[in-house]
């Protein structure tokens, strides 16, 4: 399976520009791709960076502000057009369902897929999606309105079979390797035991991405977003606008690295950035100041967990 990536699709704030594209991304993860919200213009965006559009099954929006779901009635009615069948999760604050039906019901559409709406209202963490191999948990965020980030792990894997070590004791056969997978000790018709250890390795490190946009400077998440392998967080202002980003309920560059080091991140990923600055090297460069693994994000780019 390929490494979980994570492509920016859209990475700056408020108004889309003929440059500037509002915050959408796909994290591909264990054979998953999630959309984290749909700006205006996404779908283009999946174009360009050659995402199939039926891989996308699950679909994160943060909130409720134009430049982060605009984008997703259009490509709703994309997946419509091209004849999808297969269902669609949608996973946002009370009032997109309504939103989303209000346009299908007066286009006179009736889609050839069901849309399955989990709508979030809680202010405390909260496990929103579950399945063998990952687990997805909402993050309360302190914007202008109800806002959540999103919090993605693997699950563990089994432990993977040392082939060459097994085929040295006979007493091993194939209905045995379930259990060495699950790292339980081997016991020959002698009775010896043979640590588990001996014979299989570690399994893969467990991977997680954070998501935290929009919100201004929150300390409280830090406590769910520890040690996460790559943490994406809003920084719309550089320290010079602090003011303005109180105001609107924003974060800076600064600000989001002290996140990132209080939190123990592996590395930090700068974005939704204000059209006022437009050389975005800026907001790195401040950010490196308080937290050395650095890097801001830019439109169609890949970065790696």
């Amino acid at each position: 399976m390929k490494k979980p990536s994570l492509t920016i699709l859209g990475c700056h704030s408020s108004i889309p520009t003929n440059r500037f594209h509002p915050t959408a991304q796909v994290l591909e993860i264990k054979g998953f791709s999630f959309l984290i919200d749909c700006g205006e213009g996404t779908q283009v965006q999946l174009r360009k960076a050659k995402i199939k559009f039926n891989r996308i099954i699950h679909i994160f929006i943060s909130h409720l502000h134009g430049d982060h779901f605009f984008g997703l009635i259009g490509l709703l009615s994309t997946f419509h057009l091209l004849g999808r069948e297969n269902s669609v999760s949608i996973y946002a604050p009370k009032g997109l369902k309504e939103i989303i039906d209000v346009h299908f019901k007066w286009s006179y559409t009736k889609l050839k897929y069901c849309i399955d709406h989990i709508e979030l209202s809680s202010k405390k963490l909260e496990k929103i999606m579950e399945n063998d191999k990952i687990e997805v948990f909402s993050i309360p965020l302190k914007h202008r309105i109800y806002a959540n980030g999103f919090l993605f792990k693997e699950k563990p894997s089994n432990r993977k079979l040392n082939m060459e070590e097994i085929k040295k004791i006979p007493d091993i056969k194939i209905v045995d390797y379930p259990d060495l997978k699950l790292g339980k000790d081997f016991k020959t018709y002698d009775g010896r035991i043979i640590p588990n250890y001996k014979l299989t390795f570690d399994p893969p490190k467990i991977l997680s991405y954070a998501f935290c946009s929009d919100t201004s400077f929150y300390l409280p998440i830090i406590d769910h977003i520890k040690y996460v392998d790559l943490l994406y967080h809003e920084s719309t202002f550089l320290k010079t606008e602090e003011k303005r980003a109180i105001n609107t309920g924003h974060s800076t560059a600064n600000q989001a690295a002290h996140i990132a080091k209080e939190a123990k991140v592996k590395k930090l990923l700068l974005g939704h950035y204000s059209n006022r600055f437009p050389n975005i090297k800026e907001f790195e460069k401040e950010a490196k100041k308080i937290f050395f693994n650095v890097e801001a994000s830019e439109p169609l780019k890949t970065y790696y967990l």
